[in-house]
């Protein structure tokens, strides 16, 4: 039998520039490309999410040729069994670098069973870049500096006339469907290097400005394709320039890479805060209100969209993220962890680092964080970002016979709820003032030690 190899897709459904995938080939003269499917996990996953992985599977198996071993159940009883039964001599694959896939490799590593891991979904593997003292960083900007110095390799082809090992049966992809009313992006490592390639040539030079605008395709919406691995940061960073644009645009990359640098070295902050005295913030239970914010039914139209959009979609807009998240925080005093499994319920990019530490920086308790005494004003955040409701009208049709300033303050026009948009649900004066009040009340108390 000739010499075999395992090569284990986890969070790196390509070929290109997937240093893992090479080794394999470079081990084995044949390969069998294999896909764990944890059902446990699968069953968490909102729809949206497994829609987004079963077309993402499915197009990898076609880059495959049909060759894809998808497998349902835990690893270290799917790896032995697939070991012995192809007489298979090693087991590769990328490190994970998250909560959920070093728990996973550390079991395996209980179970006797080795594997070699090669790269990560990085441009800079979390823990690489340090201070000079040895400590990680804190605070981004510095991480930023200390990141583009240490740099990162060019990326390279996917591999030519790989020798695949096909299933004796045809991998039973999940026939998981996009929700009715639900339009979520096209997956796959093609549809990824299209849309980068797309946003190279129409937006990224502007995109230093245009990022901010929810109502035109201002952004590239490449975040689910590196949250699945269906391109590596590398090839998205080589071809980046000296304009503003490009340089916002890596900016935002390595905001990426901060957040799982954090999270590495704090895995706990997956759930739980970076700050712990914000534990001691008094905070509403999820009621009425939070529920009205699940909804898109707050009576605030900025907001609403956003949320709406989450739902409809499986993605939102960045800066939207960022004030429906302080929103729920600041006005609803609700705290950032109902707010961030609601997202990971519908986010078909669902990065645990980004998702949660995103959340804490607008939360004001994380790293690099917001200052929590900065409050979105959600009115005012639409009328600087969406002046004409463009984005609202998208999302809200209750309100697309309002225009302009009418369409962020409806309650105050003659026939602005007519068409069924409910009032607001809180005066964001008031909740303001009382958010601010909270505050204070954890600066007079005494700390807690940290985790």
């Amino acid at each position: 039998m000739a010499n075999r190899a395992i090569f284990w897709f986890r969070r790196d459904l390509r070929l290109a520039d997937n240093p893992a995938l090479l080794a394999s080939l470079d081990e084995g003269k044949e390969v069998i490309p294999l896909f764990i499917m944890d059902d446990e996990i699968a069953e968490r996953a909102g729809d949206h999410r497994r829609a987004y992985l079963a077309a993402s599977l499915r197009a990898l198996n076609d880059s495959l040729g049909g060759a894809l071993h998808l497998i349902s159940g835990d690893p270290v009883a799917v790896l032995s069994e697939l070991k012995k039964k192809t007489g298979a001599s090693s087991i590769h694959c990328a490190f994970p670098y998250a909560p959920y896939g070093n728990a996973q490799d550390e079991k395996l590593k209980k179970a006797g069973i080795e594997l070699t891991q090669v790269g990560s979904g990085y441009a800079v593997a979390p823990g690489r870049v340090l201070k000079d003292d040895g400590t990680p960083y804190r605070v981004y900007t510095p991480f930023y500096r200390a990141w583009s110095a240490h740099g990162w390799r060019k990326p390279v082809a996917a591999p030519k006339n790989p020798n695949w090992v096909s299933p004796s049966k045809l991998a039973k992809i999940p026939d998981w469907k996009v929700p009715a009313g639900v339009t979520i992006q096209e997956a796959g490592e093609a549809a990824a290097l299209k849309r980068f390639k797309e946003f190279l040539k129409r937006a990224a030079d502007e995109y230093g400005d245009a990022r901010n605008i929810p109502g035109i395709e201002g952004t590239s919406r490449m975040s689910p394709h590196l949250r699945w691995g269906e391109i590596h940061p590398r090839t998205m960073l080589e071809p980046l320039g000296q304009k503003k644009g490009h340089e916002v645009y890596r900016k935002e990359i390595a905001w990426r890479e901060f957040y799982a640098d954090v999270l590495h070295h704090n895995p706990h902050t997956s759930r739980d805060y970076y700050d712990v005295k914000y534990k001691k913030m008094r905070y509403a239970k999820p009621g009425k209100a939070f529920q009205a914010w699940c909804d898109g039914k707050t009576g605030f139209p900025f907001v609403d969209a956003a949320m709406r959009q989450l739902v409809q979609e499986g993605w939102m807009h960045n800066r939207t993220r960022m004030v429906v998240a302080s929103f729920l925080v600041k006005d609803l005093h609700i705290e950032w962890q109902h707010g961030a499994n609601f997202f990971m319920k519908y986010l078909i990019d669902n990065d645990v680092a980004s998702n949660s530490h995103g959340w804490q920086w607008t939360a004001g308790c994380g790293t690099d964080a917001s200052p929590y005494y900065r409050v979105f004003n959600p009115i005012e955040q639409g009328r600087r970002f969406d002046p004409e409701g463009d984005y609202i009208k998208r999302f809200i049709p209750e309100l697309r016979h309002l225009s302009g300033e009418d369409i962020h303050e409806p309650w105050l026009v003659l026939d602005g709820l007519s068409k069924g948009y409910p009032e607001p649900i809180v005066d964001h004066a008031k909740e303001r003032l009382e958010s601010l009040a909270r505050l204070e009340e954890i600066k007079a108390a005494k700390p807690l030690k940290p985790n």
